[in-house]
């Protein structure tokens, strides 16, 4: 097995570990952590099957503006339910 279908197998396993973890999960912190998590293996893969420009736009998009949103509107809504 080379390298590079080593590297594919422990990137699909974390994906597949991600996605189990924001799916169990009882916190929502730690669910939107995951799913993070999930969009930068999805983007090292990418990296892995030479397509830099997809992985760029998964790495900035999905791990990055996604999970900051979901993290600024839980913090809006907390606030709005402390009033």
């Amino acid at each position: 097995m080379t390298l590079l279908m080593l590297a594919t197998l422990l990137c699909g396993a974390g994906m597949i570990g991600a996605a189990l973890v924001a799916l169990l999960t009882r916190q929502t912190a730690t669910a939107v952590l995951a799913a993070g998590l999930l969009s930068l293996f999805a983007s090292v893969l990418f990296v892995l099957l030479a397509a830099p420009d997809v992985a760029m736009t998964e790495a900035a998009i999905g791990s990055g503006l996604t999970t900051f949103l979901f993290f600024y509107v839980l913090g809006r809504i907390r606030r709005e339910d402390k009033k």
